[in-house]
């Protein structure tokens, strides 16, 4: 087990909550800057791939870290991944068009595929199991914040400064990480020496990259769900996967252990985290449309309505970190499942164009606090399940499911949303079929100027957006299927929970495993 000097904890954990902020912010802090970025380096057409090159690059380098860390160890990995995300935020900041921003967030992405996984590895290293989940707890809640926090967070920097600072703001959080965990985390040299599957690296990436590359481009201009270019990039996809799998089966040491998805926790941990960062991108990317649709506020204005969201998960976070040693994770995720279920709920079927902000808050709350539990108790249920050998691994693979979901998310309520946007615009007169096409998904209503070029009338803009508030609520009411689906394989934990330690220090299997027919 990696120890660090006691008098240095307080330190390290600092360092490792600097990095871990710093790489989960950046998912979301650019979306209420992009505005001022698209105006001052124009790329209107391409802006979505600023979003997705981090994604992207996260996606596919997480596994691959997450299995090194293993392999030679956690700090000099976590430090790389700082400095390479710091070299991309740097020239983030210097961008002079579109292009560049977008190669320069992948580079960003490659730092955070490093940083997110092996953050959460390293704490289990640190901590015995009687603390860990109190220490989950905080690192899930930070998480949790850092992707609510940075919409928040990008528009105050963008509106007081410019949108440079977005980025170069990453840089003394970086470094203040870098020397607290040079200085403060002292592992041991004690890793097994293994062989780098690099054929397995190689077909996941390109196979994760084929995936997202068609869950992007898919229904936009030229690249129809149904075109050659669409179908050939998920079938190339499918092929590389199976390719991967094939590899993975006849490695010496894989880059995905998968008889550790034999562990029903394991496994179930990895489906729940995907549903829930569906869940989690659909609420945050859709609720502030609404908002600043119906009640016409501007896009900073707007942002703020996330922030009882993020009250939410950090509590719920906390409370599920600290609990986790008292209950089954059956128990705490079932419990979790339903009050998002309610929150999902309560948007869908409760909320109109006519509900007050209060409600909307109170909504919103109730959403946070199911989603937040899985920040921390997924972590501990998913490295809790593995021998000590495979924690990087396993740390990265849950970063790995919640970032494909997201995607998955995106794209499936988007291509929702714009069906039924679309659809409406048929009960709507004085509307010429150009002006419909250029709408498209009913988020450029938002912007006045965009509204004077189409020459619409008030009225019309009005049931346009009245329209548009309908497409999110339906959505949102069929989001509730996906706490159904958690349900499920929280269902399928079975008795696990955390083991407490034992008395003479040693801590089994996997140093809190995960314990079946033990009342608790």
């Amino acid at each position: 087990m990696n120890t660090t000097h006691k008098q240095d904890t307080g330190l390290a954990v600092a360092g490792l909550m600097l990095g871990l902020f710093m790489a989960a912010l950046d998912q979301t802090i650019i979306s209420t800057a992009m505005t001022q970025i698209i105006a001052k380096l124009g790329g209107f057409d391409k802006f979505v791939w600023v979003y997705s090159a981090y994604m992207i690059a996260m996606v596919v380098c997480s596994p691959i870290f997450g299995k090194l860390s293993d392999m030679y160890g956690r700090k000099r990995f976590f430090l790389a991944g700082l400095l390479v995300f710091t070299l991309g935020s740097i020239l983030c900041g210097t961008a002079q068009n579109m292009e560049q921003l977008i190669i320069y967030r992948g580079i960003q992405g490659i730092g955070g595929g490093a940083v997110t996984p092996i953050v959460f590895a390293i704490i289990f290293d640190m901590f015995p199991p009687e603390r860990r989940g109190k220490m989950m707890g905080l690192f899930g809640a930070v998480f949790g914040i850092s992707n609510v926090f940075g919409p928040i967070m990008g528009g105050a920097i963008t509106d007081q400064f410019s949108w440079r600072w977005v980025f170069y703001i990453n840089v003394p959080i970086a470094l203040l990480s870098f020397i607290f965990i040079l200085r403060a985390y002292h592992e041991s040299g004690n890793h097994k020496k293994q062989i780098i599957d690099w054929t397995g690296a190689v077909a996941l990436a390109a196979a994760v990259l084929c995936l997202m590359f068609g869950l992007e481009l898919g229904g936009s201009e030229g690249w129809a769900w149904d075109s050659w270019n669409t179908i050939g990039l998920f079938v190339a996809s499918l092929v590389l996967t199976a390719v991967f799998l094939r590899v993975e089966q006849t490695a010496k040491d894989p880059i995905i252990a998968f008889r550790l998805f034999r562990d029903r926790v394991f496994t179930s941990s990895m489906i729940i985290s995907l549903v829930y960062g569906a869940a989690m991108i659909g609420v945050a990317t859709y609720i502030p449309v609404f908002i600043q649709g119906v009640f016409h506020k501007t896009a900073t204005e707007t942002s703020t309505v996330l922030t009882p969201m993020l009250l939410g998960v950090v509590l719920s976070s906390q409370i599920g970190g600290r609990i986790a040693g008292k209950f089954r994770y059956r128990s705490i995720m079932l419990v979790s499942a339903a009050v998002l279920f309610t929150g999902l709920m309560l948007l869908g079927y409760a909320m109109d164009a006519s509900t007050s902000r209060g409600l909307i808050t109170l909504y919103m709350v109730v959403v946070g606090l199911g989603i937040g539990v899985s920040f921390s108790l997924l972590s501990i249920s998913t490295i809790s399940s593995v021998p000590p050998q495979y924690k990087g691994s396993a740390s990265s693979l849950i970063t790995f499911f919640r970032t494909i979901g997201s995607a998955l998310g995106v794209t499936v309520f988007g291509a929702m949303q714009k069906h039924v946007f679309q659809g409406g615009l048929a009960e709507i007169g004085g509307l010429d079929s150009q002006a419909a096409e250029g709408i498209k998904g009913g988020q450029a209503l938002l912007d006045p100027a965009m509204q004077a070029r189409m020459g619409l009338s008030g009225d019309v803009v009005e049931a346009l957006l009245g329209k548009l508030a309908d497409s999110i609520l339906y959505l949102f009411q069929w989001s509730v299927l996906l706490p159904i689906v958690a349900v499920v394989f929280a269902i399928l934990m079975g008795r696990a929970g955390i083991e407490a330690a034992k008395p003479n220090g040693a801590e089994g299997r996997a140093e809190a495993a995960t314990t079946a027919g033990e009342g608790r």
